[in-house]
């Protein structure tokens, strides 16, 4: 079997550097799904990014998508209207943002409710107790209505450059331990 292609789904107003998505791409060569606005993002426009980016990958190449952010709540509406969720092996699920709150409904418009049917495929939520833009208890129900495995990892922010995790090689073995096959080795 083929090993599996790796996109990573930054959330709002991408993943800059010292990120773990950009220090990913750097060092392993992930691709990363570009959206049309990172400024203004528009459910709609980033899953029918994520679905022509999916359609373009190698046919019989499980995917694994590793998502920060507003890229887990874009990677659960993509999967409740795609066809193409077959093709996806596992989703790491790092920090999805309590869209619900009135301060988030506000700065992202159209987003909330979140989609909370189970996943089809493997999927994981790593979640931080001192998150500002998520409660542990909320990542706990979202990853409990994906019928996703939560790994918390304690006080480490919003999980992004600011949380100094580096090359976060846990994050990287989560995302392997979703795979049925090894990830390509390091370049």
């Amino acid at each position: 079997m083929t090993a599996p292609g790796v996109l990573l789904l930054p959330g709002w107003l991408d993943s800059g550097p010292g990120h773990w998505q950009t220090r990913w791409q750097e060092r392993h060569g992930f691709a990363r799904v570009e959206q049309h606005d990172w400024q203004r993002p528009l459910r709609g426009d980033w899953c029918a990014r994520l679905e022509e980016v999916v359609l373009a990958q190698p046919a019989g190449r499980p995917l694994l998508l590793a998502a920060h952010s507003l890229g887990c709540l874009l990677v659960a509406w993509w999967a409740a209207h795609s066809r193409s969720t077959p093709r996806v092996a596992g989703a790491l699920l790092v920090a999805p943002p309590e869209i619900e709150r009135a301060d988030l409904r506000q700065q992202i418009p159209g987003w909330a409710p979140p989609a909370r049917q189970r996943l089809p495929f493997a999927s994981a939520v790593v979640a931080s107790s001192d998150d500002p833009f998520a409660s542990l208890e909320y990542a706990t129900q979202l990853a409990a209505d994906w019928g996703a495995a939560l790994h918390g990892i304690g006080a480490r922010g919003h999980i992004n450059a600011d949380s100094g995790l580096g090359d976060w090689p846990q994050g990287l073995q989560w995302l392997q331990d979703l795979a049925a096959e090894p990830l390509p080795a390091n370049r």
